[in-house]
């Protein structure tokens, strides 16, 4: 990225609370002559990530120098907002550090009861769970910290802020990351369910590692320029942001 960064104008950054600034690049100059190369068809081309490519490999794959690393960056804009493509291990990593929570999913109503704050007891399995969050379309309540595990088929219980005994069925009970995220169609779009009947045997479960895994799969397709378009839109670019 380096050789990229110095193309840019210096400015002055006032960094927190210091009294003098610092001289930094301004990357806050976009030049538009790449979203004019991304409408120009003969300039560019579809490329594939494969899995483990760094950047520089691709670069260097398709121009035979890994210098240009960063036209992709700037080709693409859901890399700009979501960074490079993880490696599949890279993914499950990121799965367990972001969906840390235990998920317990009933078809009992919700509603008002077992509202964030109350803590659950399963009956047969002697499991607690103090609850963190609710998904009320999906019949879900996330726990940040648990002991034990509730049980399939298992009612649990708590005593609201009243003083009255509420209880819920146990449908599942699983880490966040092999929760449903939502149901889909089999057009691919979102469907809404009543937690109290379940999804039924017609719409696809997408749980929160699958939709990480789509997301980070979508970022693998992107648009690379033409090797022989390449020194020109370079040459151009450098011109436009030193203006």
């Amino acid at each position: 990225m380096s050789n990229f960064f110095r193309n840019f104008p210096a400015t002055n950054y006032y960094f927190g609370d210091e009294v003098l600034p610092t001289v930094v690049e301004n990357i806050g100059i976009y030049s538009d002559t790449v979203d004019q190369v991304r409408d120009i068809v003969g300039t560019y081309q579809d490329y594939y990530i494969q899995p483990g490519e760094r950047a520089d490999q691709v670069s260097q794959k398709l121009y035979d120098t890994p210098d240009y690393h960063w036209t992709f960056i700037l080709m693409n804009p859901k890399l700009r907002e979501c960074g490079w493509p993880l490696s599949d291990r890279e993914v499950y990593k990121k799965a367990q550090q972001d969906y840390y929570h235990k998920v317990l999913t009933t078809k009992t109503t919700l509603g008002d009861k077992m509202i964030v704050g109350q803590t659950l007891t399963g009956l047969t399995s002697g499991a607690t769970g103090t609850i963190g969050y609710r998904i009320i379309d999906n019949g879900q309540v996330w726990f940040d910290n648990t002991t034990g595990n509730f049980i399939s088929g298992e009612t649990v219980t708590s005593t609201n802020a009243n003083g009255v005994l509420e209880s819920i069925v146990v449908e599942s009970f699983e880490d966040q990351l092999n929760a449903t995220h939502h149901y889909e169609n089999s057009d691919g779009s979102w469907a809404d369910i009543d937690p109290t009947i379940g999804p039924g045997a017609l719409l696809t479960e997408v749980t929160f590692l699958d939709n990480l895994i789509r997301a980070n799969n979508d970022l693998k397709n992107i648009r690379v320029i033409k090797r022989n378009q390449i020194e020109f839109v370079i040459e151009s670019f450098n011109e436009a942001i030193s203006q």
